[in-house]
């Protein structure tokens, strides 16, 4: 395998984040360039192609603090989840090709506009990770 084209990752998560898909995309770009020799390219011929979208950006509770009388509880720790379909083809040996969707999790304290884009270059670098190795885990 001498190359591999890795598509625009499409947000189609209901809670959208404007530069989510650009960084994603380019993290996984990155993970291949760094960590093999293939040539990243945008022709249809080539060896392998990873394609998919971004299905679900989540904010949720995991820890509710107490507060005073009349006073709503508010969130004591809140879990960002991202999750991410990838379609894997591999031109080359079809035995390698997958479809599957990666969930990473991270928890954080406060406000999530103070850690959002930390969070998300966190889970991006781990989403990747994944997905790198479930296809050149053979090689």
């Amino acid at each position: 395998m001498k190359t591999i084209r890795v598509d625009f990752f499409e947000n189609n998560a209901a809670l959208v984040v404007n530069n989510l898909s650009t960084t994603f995309t380019e993290a996984l770009k990155d993970r291949v360039r760094n960590t093999t020799r293939l040539s990243i390219v945008r022709v249809e011929e080539a060896d392998a192609v990873m394609s998919g979208s971004i299905t679900d950006y989540n904010i949720a509770p995991v820890s509710i603090n107490a507060t005073s009388n009349n006073v709503a509880p508010i969130a004591g720790a809140s879990r960002l989840s991202i999750t991410v379909s990838v379609k894997y083809v591999d031109n080359i040996d079809k035995k390698n090709s997958f479809e599957q969707s990666f969930t990473k999790t991270e928890n954080f304290s406060g406000d999530i506009a103070t850690h959002e884009q930390t969070l998300i270059a966190d889970l991006n670098k781990q989403l990747t990770e994944d997905i790198f190795n479930r296809a050149f885990a053979n090689w």
